[in-house]
């Protein structure tokens, strides 16, 4: 009997569009098994359900809403969630390879979120898949839907409106951490007659959606971080005062 660490990780392979041929070729696991796995995870007689903060009677906020608020930021830029072949949904959040300390607390959040299920990576080219199986991936994230983020709605629900609230550095953390970065740019001045050059840093988020953007600008706002766009797709954060507050709350990927 395999287990289930060896289950995951062949169904993350198929997860990544390839063949169960191939993957049985790699793995000298069985394509039966491949497409069995598919439908039920767990081994028989071993039972790795765990509750559902949003399915029970009474729906609460996650255990752990700091770590929910961040991964919720990841979730939203480079995160998505699929259905295995008519079995259990994962959710697989990318992170690139240049950024370890990222890739730790992505796996860190979301443990958080579904701590009797196991996280893992798999590495494909730059970078890693942070993912994890789970039925209730579309009860955490009811922003999952058909197709891609930018062309659809994406609107929180109440609960999560409450967390991003109560926890905002946290989602800011998250956004940052998926689809933006901190760089240091540079200006020349004429001083005394010779050109001087100045650096100065500055934060920067993209995202095609423009519901995403909006909440991302909308929490800079609660917390007082002033902005400004900087073409049609790209935020911009530049001011000494606003860097310094991303800087002591946020700080760069690592």
């Amino acid at each position: 009997m395999y287990d289930m660490s060896t289950r995951e990780r062949a169904l993350a392979l198929v997860a990544q569009g390839r063949s169960l041929n191939s993957v049985s070729k790699e793995t000298g696991i069985s394509r039966a098994a491949l497409r069995s796995w598919g439908q039920r995870l767990e081994p028989l007689g071993r039972s790795r359900s765990a509750p559902c903060p949003r399915c029970d009677g009474t729906p609460r906020p996650p255990e752990d809403p700091a770590a929910y608020s961040y991964l919720l930021g990841l979730y939203l830029g480079d995160g998505c969630i699929s259905r295995f072949r008519g079995g259990t949904y994962f959710l697989r959040i990318a992170c690139a390879d240049a950024w370890p300390g990222l890739i730790d607390r992505c796996a860190d959040a979301v443990r958080a979120a579904r701590p009797a299920d196991k996280v893992f990576r798999v590495q494909r080219q730059g970078c890693q898949d942070v993912t994890c199986y789970s039925n209730h991936w579309p009860c955490l994230f009811p922003q999952h839907g058909p197709g891609k983020k930018h062309d659809r709605a994406i609107v929180l629900a109440p609960w999560q409106r409450e967390i991003v609230d109560a926890h905002p550095w946290d989602f800011l953390r998250g956004l940052i951490h998926s689809d933006g970065c901190r760089i240091t740019n540079w200006t020349t001045r004429t001083i005394g007659g010779r050109p001087k050059r100045y650096e100065y840093p500055r934060y920067f988020f993209t995202n095609l959606s423009g519901d995403i953007t909006r909440l991302f600008t909308s929490t800079l706002d609660a917390v007082g971080v002033a902005w400004k766009r900087a073409g049609s797709r790209n935020i911009s954060i530049a001011r000494k005062e606003a860097v310094a507050l991303l800087d002591l709350h946020v700080g760069p990927k690592h």
